[in-house]
């Protein structure tokens, strides 16, 4: 879907209702803005959060001492080891 809307001389604008209520907007929140180059995307910032832990999940998939748990261990042996 594509919509047309005007910026604003203070650099500000209205995305239309129908599009925030299907991706959760409704009663406003936080997205994303993310610069491609030729293109500009607005992400939901729960999806962008979504999207980041699933491309994580996948570069750390069955990789030894990858997890946030290994990760918090090994600065806890470090920091009892001073």
């Amino acid at each position: 879907m594509s919509a047309r809307v005007k910026i604003t001389a203070t650099g500000r604008l209205s995305l239309p209702a129908d599009i925030r209520k299907r991706h959760g907007l409704g009663k406003g929140g936080d997205v994303l803005i993310e610069d491609r180059g030729d293109e500009i995307v607005i992400w939901p910032l729960n999806r962008a959060v979504a999207r980041a832990q699933e491309i994580s999940r996948k570069l750390t998939a069955d990789k030894q001492g990858a997890s946030v748990q290994d990760f918090l261990a090994d600065r806890r042996r470090e920091a009892e080891a001073e």
